[in-house]
């Protein structure tokens, strides 16, 4: 961690080409086969900022986070400006409304309080939504542009002590991110469905779909105060007040302000690393994990915690094959590039072996932050009693039970209905989270219909200075996982669960699970229908039932060719088969066409 977070290594940057190098070098000494792949792929990156408050009172906002004299590493040189990603050009002057977290319920409150946002910028703060949803909101609103700031009562000193004196977001911490969207497709914005390689065939920038169509800076709480102090009109509601020191006004006005931002607007390149440990049976069955290399700045937490984890596995793995072993299955290593800016290393990857990854990719494990507290895990319901079963052989670092226990219990205390925590104690698997988007899995579950888990420990660990110059070697050591215990139990986890996929004579993947969980899904649509009713779902809860039944049906022909043994006396020909019609069923879930005006 210390070596990959000393230097800001965003994308395009000296230093994320080097952290990428590195990784290179590390997984050629432990003797595994690893190569880059690069693309380019458009990245602006901030050329002016200006953000004035004209009226009543005037002030300029401070637009940087300030050095922390306890933290070296908040003084590097080439750190990223504050800024968001993919923000369209632009220089608005008008009145200022505040919009609570910007989503669309917001905004039906301010009309009923006869507010009226267009040609206004509106300042939204982080949090309820992710940032890209809050200027795409404020557009079909009718605003002339987005402000987004980090109110304390979210990550600041509401939670805690601040940074350095604690891990909480301090005055003028912002969060930069990505604003591009990301629900229209991932990826770089001038080459979608295609892999940004040098020779692509690229889209003229103003045809970008993904670029936003208002402009959107993020800003602090330290920036904020003057304008939410100069807002008047009605007092916001209750739950839309944060921890600023002002009265919570909704404007319009009489806040007056000044914003202009515009951007360079180049290709810069992605460096992936990707290491191949070729199996000895089934070659063309692929197992794949990665975690993103590259930060926001200097990314201890975002995503360097995640990283080490893959590293350490890696090691492992290489010292395994020097003794002699070899998985029936081949396992590909990815450390991605570009994951911060809109998910480009991954996706541009997947786009670009698309056809080969449709035909081999069994499923993909993915990490990023990972910090102390009970495991997080989200994904394809298939691989949910997978999972659990590999969680019950990972011991807890804090509590020495396994994971699985210490999950199930973690869950129990913070459960708020006696009918939770029944299940909680009942349920032979514990639930996992599906995916949607937000990580590098995005490209494989949801472009290419590769079953997917997202893995990593946390919720003892909160902090407030993601996405920020504060999130350091210093921060982690001081604040998060300090003595690495947790990282090491990730690698234990995944290091498992990759060998026990890589060897398995028949795919661990099991449906009654997912059976149950669209079957939840059904009741959940029959019920607005109800409400609606002018919708027929019975032909869906059907076709449930027979996918419960037909579930039902493998999982006993399985543990009755299992306990014979006939199971493992199959020749290739035959497992192969076998294991494709199972790895394929995320496949069957796929729309080929997409969804409605999502056609990617």
């Amino acid at each position: 961690m210390a070596k990959m977070a000393a230097e800001p290594h965003h994308l395009g940057s000296p230093g994320s080409k080097a952290v990428a190098e590195w990784i290179l070098s590390k997984l050629k000494s432990w003797g595994l086969n690893a190569s880059i792949e690069e693309y380019r792929v458009l990245f602006p990156t901030p050329k002016e900022r200006l953000l004035e408050l004209l009226a009543p009172e005037k002030h300029t906002a401070q637009l940087k986070e300030p050095v922390i004299v306890q933290d070296p590493d908040s003084s590097d040189a080439n750190q990223l400006p504050t800024y968001n990603a993919y923000s369209i050009d632009g220089d608005v002057t008008a009145q200022l409304v505040y919009v609570n977290y910007g989503l669309p319920g917001d905004y039906e409150t301010l009309k009923k309080m006869g507010v009226d946002v267009k040609g206004k910028v509106v300042l939204a703060r982080y949090g309820a939504s992710w940032r890209g949803i809050k200027p795409k909101v404020a557009h079909e609103n009718g605003a002339a542009a987005c402000l987004i700031y980090s109110d304390p009562k979210d990550d600041g000193f509401y939670q805690g002590d601040v940074y350095p004196e604690g891990p909480f977001r301090p005055e003028h911490g912002v969060q930069r991110g990505s604003v591009a969207d990301i629900p229209v497709h991932p990826g770089d914005p001038l080459t979608p469905g295609i892999g940004a390689t040098a020779d692509a065939r690229r889209l003229p920038i103003d045809k970008a779909e993904t670029l936003t169509k208002i402009p959107v800076m993020p800003i602090s709480w330290g920036d904020a105060l003057p304008l939410l102090k100069n807002l008047r009109g009605p007092v916001a509601p209750e739950s839309w007040r944060g921890a600023v020191p002002v009265t919570y006004h909704v404007g319009p006005g009489p806040a007056l302000v000044h914003f202009k931002i515009s951007a360079n607007w180049d290709l810069h390149a992605v460096y992936n690393v990707v290491a191949r440990i070729e199996g000895s049976a089934f070659p063309d069955e692929w197992i794949i994990q990665g975690n993103h290399h590259d930060a926001w700045v200097n990314g201890a937490s975002d995503p360097v915690s995640g990283m080490i984890a893959l590293m350490e596995e890696a090691r492992a793995l290489g010292e395994m094959l020097k003794q002699g072993w070899r998985p029936k299955r081949t396992i590909l290593l990815a450390a991605w590039d570009g994951e911060e800016e809109g998910l480009l290393g991954s996706t541009e990857w997947a786009e670009h072996h698309a056809p080969e990854l449709k035909e081999k990719a069994v499923l993909y494990i993915n990490g990023d932050s990972n910090g102390k507290g009970g495991l997080g895990v989200s994904g394809s319901h298939s691989l949910e009693r997978f999972i659990h079963e590999v969680a019950r052989d990972i011991r807890d670092p804090q509590t020495g039970k396994p994971v699985y226990e210490a999950l199930r219990e973690y869950r129990l205390e913070r459960a708020k209905e006696e009918k939770d925590r029944r299940e909680l104690r009942e349920r032979p698997d514990l639930r996992i989270e599906a995916l949607g988007s937000g990580s590098d899995y995005t490209a494989f579950v949801d472009y290419l219909g590769v079953a997917a888990l997202n893995l990593g420990f946390g919720g003892e660990s909160s902090g407030g200075v993601y996405h920020s110059i504060y999130d350091t070697f210093t921060w982690y050591t001081r604040f998060s996982d300090t003595t690495f215990v947790y990282g090491r139990a990730l690698a234990q986890l995944d290091g498992t669960a990759v060998m026990r996929l890589a060897s398995a004579t028949v795919l661990p993947f099991e449906f009654t699970n997912v059976a149950e969980t669209v079957g939840r899904y059904v009741e959940e649509l029959a019920t607005l229908a109800r409400k609606e009713g002018s919708v027929d779902v019975d032909p869906l809860k059907s076709a449930q039932e027979t996918l419960a039944k037909s579930a039902q049906a493998y999982e006993e022909a399985l543990t009755r060719a299992s306990n014979s043994g006939t199971v493992f006396r199959k020749d290739a020909a035959d497992l192969r088969a076998l294991n494709k019609l199972l790895y394929q069923s995320e496949r069957m879930l796929t729309a080929p066409d997409g969804l409605p005006r999502r056609p990617w």
